[in-house]
């Protein structure tokens, strides 16, 4: 089989670079969804809806059959909306912040001011304008290994900026509640909700849970770590993924 990463914001494919070596023998592909570590194509506008179809397309262009699909972050947001449209092309899925299509879910504080106009853009700005090294130790003090969090900071451009605003626009609420209106769609694959305990941002307990129970989904917590849990112990992750996968 074929396990398909996707990750979110403000990432590069680096955020797996530690996990990757421990899954088990099998294709690992990485997705980059425009504006995050990709090309942003002509016309793209970068919403909820648009990566969604993007990461379909992707998934059919590399005809390999059902695959393993694992997002994080935004990706793992991406890959619901893909679970619940077109299962047809999982043989399983996985995510991480599956709480926030909870209906009672509530954007933490930044996305609120992403979905801003004119504060968003200047939180943007302010992102765009700290040295990498900055950046990178934002991103290591809140649990990212140094060494990756130095290359996803690295990654940080206008695109991505724009993409941001745009993505969190679009999924201001009730969109992303009414979004998950179909959760229980994506239980036509086997599904499992990575939860970090320590991860703040994508919805209180109940909601993880009362969502990966609407969603069909098994649920791992992983005690002690937060947002990036792959980057902070991806051993323990690896575990998880590969514990589901040989269960399936």
């Amino acid at each position: 089989m074929t396990v398909v990463l996707v990750h979110g914001n403000p990432e590069t494919a680096a955020v797996w670079d530690l996990l990757v070596p421990l899954l088990e023998p099998s294709p690992v592909v990485r997705l980059s969804p425009p504006g995050f570590g990709a090309p942003v194509p002509e016309g793209f506008g970068a919403t909820m809806p648009e990566y969604r179809d993007w990461l379909i397309g992707e998934i059919e262009a590399l005809d390999a059959g059902p695959v393993d699909l694992v997002g994080h972050d935004w990706g793992g947001g991406h890959v619901l909306n893909v679970a619940m449209a077109r299962p047809d092309l999982l043989r399983s899925w996985v995510s991480d912040i599956v709480g926030v299509f909870d209906p009672e879910y509530v954007w933490h504080d930044l996305a609120q001011v992403w979905q801003q106009p004119e504060v968003g853009e200047q939180a943007v700005a302010q992102m765009a304008a700290a040295p990498v090294a900055a950046r990178a130790a934002n991103l290591a003090d809140r649990g990212m290994a140094p060494t990756v969090a130095d290359r996803v900071a690295a990654g940080f451009d206008e695109a991505m900026a724009q993409s941001i605003l745009r993505l969190y626009r679009s999924a201001a609420q009730p969109t992303l509640a009414d979004a998950g209106r179909d959760l229980e769609k994506a239980a036509q694959r086997p599904g499992l909700a990575i939860m970090p305990a320590e991860d703040f941002r994508v919805g209180t307990e109940e909601q993880r849970h009362r969502a990966a129970a609407r969603a069909g989904a098994r649920v791992e917590v992983l005690d002690g770590l937060g947002h990036w849990w792959m980057a902070e112990d991806p051993k323990r992750g690896a575990e998880a993924l590969n514990r589901f996968w040989a269960s399936l």
